[in-house]
C-alpha cells in the first residue's frame, strides 16, 4: 500500500513538472515569468519596463505623484532619498539620478511595498517616474 502511494506521488510530481515546463516554454521571448507576461514587462520600450497611465494607478499613487511635482511635504522621512537601482531594472543612470517615494497602502501601518521612483536632475520636474507595487521587483513607467 505504501509503495502504491509513493508511486502515485512521483507520478503526480512528474505530471506537475512537465506541465510547468510546458508553461515556461510557451512564454514569449524576453519574459522570465508568467507575472512578467501579465504586467506587460516588455511593452516595446528599451528598458524592458512596462508602462502605466497615471490615471490607472491607485489614488494613493496619484497623490504621491502630485506631491512629488509640488515638492512635498512627504509623509515618510525616507521619501525623496536616493534610489540606487541595485536591481538594475531601470535604465542605467549616474548615482543620485533616481529618488524614491512611498505610496501609502490602505490598512497598512508601515510603509508597505508600493513605491514611485523618479529620475531627473530636478526632483519636482522628473524626466521619468516609475511605479512599483511589489517593492522594486518590477516597475512600470508612468505616463500622463
Amino acid at each position: 500500500m505504501a509503495s502504491a502511494a509513493r508511486s502515485l506521488r512521483w507520478q503526480s510530481l512528474r505530471i506537475l513538472s512537465v506541465t510547468f515546463t510546458a508553461v515556461l516554454l510557451t512564454l514569449p521571448p524576453g519574459l522570465s515569468t508568467a507575472r512578467d507576461a501579465t504586467r506587460g514587462a516588455t511593452s516595446g520600450n528599451q528598458s524592458g519596463v512596462g508602462v502605466v497611465e497615471l490615471a490607472q494607478l491607485p489614488r494613493q499613487a496619484q497623490d504621491t505623484h502630485r506631491l512629488i511635482r509640488e515638492g512635498g511635504p512627504f509623509p515618510y522621512d525616507k521619501d525623496g532619498t536616493v534610489f540606487y537601482n541595485r536591481e538594475r531594472l531601470l535604465p542605467a543612470k549616474t548615482r543620485g539620478f533616481y529618488r524614491e517615494y512611498t505610496v501609502k497602502t490602505p490598512r497598512v501601518r508601515h510603509r508597505g511595498a508600493r513605491r514611485i521612483v523618479c529620475g531627473g536632475h530636478q526632483p519636482t520636474l522628473p524626466e521619468a517616474c516609475y511605479y512599483s507595487d511589489d517593492h522594486y521587483a518590477s516597475f512600470r513607467r508612468i505616463v500622463e
